[in-house]
């Protein structure tokens, strides 16, 4: 039997982050429609008017609180998922199955979206910010500014807000993103025949994690979308509730195709940069 790796914790967090880096003006237009109260919003047309409005280097407005949440959000979640997946693989050549993997993604995700919660609410405040009438910006002025501002105006339990419906989402996510990917890939190895080293194998696999993991998470994204940006304190039921009544079922869905637009690409580059780092075993542990 060879020897077992153990890959560094922070893996998923830097292939997350390069990720972001990449997807970010598409994040930036979910949240912008996801807020909107109007309903025939498209996704290039949100990030036209924000570059013929605000400028084109406003399309990365909130960056920082983006690369902040994954270095704190994805870093735990795949952390977490992938230490407990080792604990319970028998034979670490082998992915254990489904009915294995979902509760270790639902408990990794859980853990990711508490630790995330502070840099998420400063990542949908700063992206919105600018579409807000004046009197009612921020205006904050990096990620560390955010997060100082909402300690001493808002106080602790302002870190907090929306830190239901932002576990339930790492939950959705990492249950439909890594799993789905750890049996897409699994599928197309057995049954498809593809080689496991394959970059195309890695691609496929993610392509299908994140058309999954978009539909999954769409709804309680909008959600969460809404209460981190609301000035006021409603509960995520009475907004899920407010939100459909005036706006219709559909608008649990609102921001979709930018979702799997950024969803997509950003799935494929996590994955793929994550597994050439295990391919480079840059960091990684033998025993």
């Amino acid at each position: 039997m060879g020897k077992k790796e153990h890959y560094p914790f922070w893996y998923g967090g830097l292939a997350s982050m390069v990720a972001a880096t990449c997807t970010h003006p598409l994040d930036l237009a979910k949240v912008r429609m996801q807020t909107s109260a109007t309903k025939n919003v498209s996704m290039v047309g949100t990030l036209w008017n924000v570059i013929r409005h605000e400028g084109p280097l406003k399309i990365y407005q909130g960056l920082s609180a983006s690369l902040l949440r994954q270095a704190t959000y994805s870093t735990t979640r795949f952390g977490v998922y992938e230490y407990l997946k080792e604990c319970v693989s028998q034979d670490h050549n082998h992915t254990p199955p489904m009915y294995v993997l979902l509760p270790l993604s639902m408990v990794s995700g859980w853990i990711g979206g508490m630790v995330g919660n502070p840099a998420d609410i400063a990542n949908i405040r700063m992206q919105n910010d600018r579409s807000l009438p004046e009197a009612q910006r921020r205006n904050y002025k990096n990620v560390f500014d955010a997060l100082r501002r909402m300690g001493a105006d808002e106080g602790p339990k302002s870190f907090f807000r929306g830190l239901v419906p932002n576990c339930s989402r790492g939950v959705f996510m990492t249950a439909s993103q890594v799993v789905t990917y750890d049996v897409f890939k699994r599928f197309l190895v057995e049954q498809v025949g593809l080689d496991e080293a394959k970059r195309t194998t890695h691609f496929q696999a993610s392509l299908l994690a994140g058309l999954v993991a978009t539909t999954v998470c769409s709804p309680v994204d909008v959600v969460k979308t809404r209460i981190m940006n609301s000035h006021n304190h409603e509960s995520a039921i009475a907004i899920m509730k407010t939100a459909i009544r005036n706006e219709g079922i559909m608008v649990m869905f609102r921001g979709w195709i930018p979702s799997f637009v950024r969803m997509g690409p950003q799935t494929i580059v996590t994955f793929l940069v994550l597994e050439q780092l295990k391919h480079s075993g840059i960091g990684a542990r033998h025993h």
